[in-house]
């Protein structure tokens, strides 16, 4: 029976993979992969050079270790423009493998904004910023490790000396240039008050995926909305909620909630000692069967100083619960900043 059910999970997984067009990779921790949520974020900091790292393993429960596996990291910094104004310039390299047939993508992209301040002083204001990026992928697929249905054993099973019959693939690997376009706006009120809202298109050319020369099978374009804030309620104690709201072709998804966050200390940099615990949800659409509730997510964060320590838990709510025993995903994610002496008060929010 847990045979049975694996074996149901993976076609269900390498069905929706092949037939959803490339849909893009998401972090549930979106708020700590800025650049991979909107290129407007590029340079949006409180310091000179942000390094960030995140990785994501999903399913591993029911796949062992065909388990989804995405990774990213990532370069930014900001250049101060005139009094109030930055410049932001960064790099992000992603690449993320899933199943049996090692479906894989690789990205490497260059973003650049630039933030203008509308309004305020050294230590509050609001900023308006637009940004955009270019890159290039390159996405695969092990045809010998496919399983198609002519090659049902009979007893749930797949026996891979069976005819798969014919198929049009004919290229198991291929690159394509990627363009994406985005704008945010923010105001902060002090240092541990602000609010954010901000929107991106991504695939602006609607590059072709298909892996047959004689197709064309073109990826869908992704609108995102974000919007997010950090309210403190006391001394030492503060909300930080969040929400992004993503469509892409016939697939939407929404993420939501709010991080608890206790002030542990000053340090050297004030109100950057701090410990988090986050309860998110994540809605998303099952296609042509409506809504449900795919994933509660569990998160916590620590910051000391300059570097971020962020983790959380996907609890698999969805029908593929039955298989997956509600184990979802983890995520790690990791973040380093360098301040340097042009820190210049507070200019933006704490991502």
């Amino acid at each position: 029976m847990k045979r049975l059910r694996q074996l149901a999970l993976f076609t269900i997984l390498m069905t929706f993979m092949l037939s959803a067009r490339g849909q893009d990779i998401h972090f549930s921790q979106f708020y700590l992969s800025p650049l991979n949520l909107n290129p407007a974020m590029t340079g949006v900091m409180n310091c000179n050079v942000r390094l960030v790292a995140n990785y994501r393993n999903q399913w591993a429960s029911v796949l062992r270790s065909n388990a989804f596996r995405t990774y990213s990291v990532s370069y930014d910094q900001r250049i101060p423009v005139g009094r109030n104004d930055y410049f932001g310039i960064g790099g992000t390299f992603w690449g993320d493998r899933a199943g049996e047939a090692d479906f894989a993508t690789l990205t490497g992209k260059l973003s650049a904004s630039y933030s203008k301040k509308m309004g305020g002083s050294r230590n509050y204001g609001h900023y308006l910023v637009v940004g955009a990026e270019a890159g290039v992928a390159q996405r695969s697929l092990d045809f010998l490790n496919l399983r198609w249905g002519l090659q049902h054993d009979g007893e749930g099973g797949f026996d891979a000396n069976l005819d798969p019959g014919e198929t049009s693939f004919d290229r198991d690997e291929f690159l394509f240039g990627d363009l994406a376009a985005g704008l945010l706006w923010f105001m902060t009120f002090d240092k541990n008050n602000n609010l954010y809202m901000g929107g991106s298109f991504h695939h602006l050319n609607r590059a072709d995926q298909s892996f047959s020369s004689q197709d064309q099978d073109l990826l869908y374009s992704r609108f995102t909305a974000h919007a997010g804030g950090e309210f403190l309620v006391s001394n030492r104690f503060g909300l930080v909620p969040g929400v992004i709201v993503m469509s892409q072709g016939p697939s939407f998804q929404v993420n939501a909630g709010t991080s608890f966050k206790f002030l542990l200390g000053t340090g050297r940099q004030a109100g950057t000692q701090s410990w988090q615990f986050g309860l998110w949800t994540r809605v998303s659409n099952k296609i042509n069967s409506g809504v449900l509730n795919d994933a509660v997510i569990l998160s916590t964060r620590f910051d000391f100083d300059a570097f971020t320590l962020g983790f959380s838990y996907d609890i698999n709510v969805s029908p593929l619960k039955a298989a997956s025993n509600y184990n979802g995903s983890f995520e790690l994610a990791m973040q380093y900043k360098i301040c340097g002496p042009a820190r210049r008060g507070v200019y933006c929010p704490s991502f």
